[in-house]
């Protein structure tokens, strides 16, 4: 996949798919925060997560407290978004809801 950093009408087209994600306020990110019933499985969570960034090559910046993930995703030797983001994002977004 593609480290070309994706153009404004691109990320935004990709964000009406996007449940719960929105362009940071740098512009260059997006970001969502996932709420789960519990520390153990916001954890569960960061690892399923973990293992799929790192077949990826590509890692969140992300922080947990207690139930909650916060989570902001870039490519930053592309300065900004690009089709890894999205894609991880989808996977966070398929794991949150499966």
């Amino acid at each position: 996949m593609t480290r070309e950093k994706l153009g404004k009408e691109a990320v935004a087209a990709a964000l009406t798919g996007l449940d719960g994600w929105a362009l940071a306020a740098d512009g260059a990110s997006i970001k969502r925060t996932f709420t789960f019933a519990n520390f153990s499985e916001a954890f569960a969570f960061m690892t399923r997560v973990a293992l799929a960034a790192e077949k990826m090559d590509h890692h969140p910046d992300w922080s947990n407290v207690y139930k909650t993930v916060d989570v902001t995703l870039n490519t930053h030797d592309a300065g900004g978004v690009t089709a890894l983001d999205i894609d991880l994002a989808k996977k966070m977004n398929r794991f949150f809801g499966g």
